[in-house]
């Protein structure tokens, strides 16, 4: 597994996040995982180190303020802390937990989704498509925290305490927010899916078919079709974006539905197992033992303990 930790040289704004970690722990006073007025914008707190939790980062921005956090995706590992920003540009399913958190100093982060039509819009209304470099695509970016992006990130906290101005301003630090990135040093990443006709955008068009129909048989030629190429150009497309097969992609997906379905809803694995698509239980509790480590029930179980 590569490791794309910056090392243990402190980025230049980290004590620039202080301000904002300040914000978060008045809003997000006890562990768990927060809404805000803000769409898209969700605020998270630990105390402790937490196991690997598998999920789906979608096209969005993550800040750590406080503490420090690990993702792993595919065979990539990534940490980032105060003073770095890490930007998905694309539906990708990964592996993240707090490395490092205590009482006293609690992990403190946000999310912020963005709308991909809204991304798209940004490129072509600033001609940003103009700047596409021809370099590797990197699904998860992180990179060193952009000094304007932080400040816009305070405005829009801020606005929390201001609900006559939230809905009319919100949008528009939104934007601005997804302007600085696209013009820094994620923006290259950014830029490859939003891109019209590029392989990366292509891609992300059966990705986010994929998403709504992961349930349905695999068909390899409609899916294809979809990022129009030839299958034997779009598995070696889909592989180079999201480090994993069509194939994998949707096992991750169906995986992740069921344990959703068993954990939020109280549904047994077989349902579970059939609503995601599998038409053999032994085939899914096998493919769902080898993801998450343990067999449905017991991992089920297991969290509702945690």
């Amino acid at each position: 597994m590569q490791s794309s930790s910056s090392g243990n040289a402190e980025p230049l704004v980290a004590n620039d996040t202080r301000r904002l970690a300040q914000a978060l722990s008045r809003w997000a006073r006890n562990d768990g995982d927060h809404e805000t007025p803000v769409p898209g914008l969700t605020l998270h707190r630990r105390h402790k180190l937490t196991m690997p939790l598998h999920c789906i980062y979608g096209l969005g921005l993550g800040l750590t303020v406080q503490g420090r956090k690990q993702v792993i995706v595919g065979e990539d590992l990534m940490t980032y802390g105060p003073g770095q920003s890490m930007v998905t540009s694309i539906d990708m399913p990964v592996i993240s937990n707090v490395i490092q958190a205590s009482v006293a100093q609690p992990f403190l982060g946000m999310m912020l989704t963005f709308e991909n039509a809204l991304v798209v819009e940004i490129a072509e209304r600033l001609q940003l498509s103009q700047m596409l470099k021809d370099e590797a695509f990197k699904p998860l970016s992180v990179n060193e925290l952009d000094s304007g992006v932080l400040e816009a990130l305070e405005r829009l906290i801020a606005l929390f305490d201001h609900p006559e101005l939230l809905k009319s301003l919100a949008p528009l630090i939104k934007e601005e927010i997804i302007i600085r990135l696209m013009n820094g040093a994620h923006g290259p990443h950014m830029l490859h899916v939003v891109s019209a006709g590029s392989p990366s955008q292509n891609i992300a068009k059966a990705v986010a078919w994929l998403k709504l129909h992961y349930s349905e048989a695999l068909r390899m030629d409609d899916l294809a079709a979809i990022a129009h190429m030839s299958p034997s150009t779009f598995r070696q497309h889909f592989r180079t974006v999201t480090g994993m097969s069509p194939l994998q992609y949707q096992k991750q997906l169906r995986l992740q539905a069921a344990r959703q379905l068993m954990y939020s809803e109280n549904i047994d694995a077989s349902s579970a197992g059939g609503l995601v698509g599998y038409e053999s239980s032994s085939q899914f509790s096998r493919e769902y033992s080898r993801l998450f480590g343990h067999p449905p029930q017991r991992d089920i179980k297991r969290m509702r303990v945690q």
